[in-house]
């Protein structure tokens, strides 16, 4: 992941950016063409893995478990 600190920007850019709301998206521009999109929102969180249809919803759970007791121990 790529980091960049606002307090390195021009100020309109780091007001644009530190304002995007979750949902938003802001286009960069360069020369008049579209170089990429931002999308705001809060802080990420672990990306979410797509549910495999053949798996069990009891596999499932456990699954979903074990991941949040995970992320508790992680945390303490």
């Amino acid at each position: 992941m790529k980091r960049l600190e606002l307090d390195d920007l021009p100020p309109k850019a780091a007001a644009l950016l530190a304002a995007c709301e979750p949902g938003e998206e802001i286009v960069l521009v360069q020369g008049g063409a579209v170089v990429g999109r931002l999308v705001g929102g809060a802080q990420a969180g672990p990306a979410e893995t797509q549910a495999d249809p053949a798996q069990m919803p009891e596999d499932r759970a456990k699954e979903i478990f074990e991941q949040f007791r995970s992320s508790v121990e992680d945390e303490f």
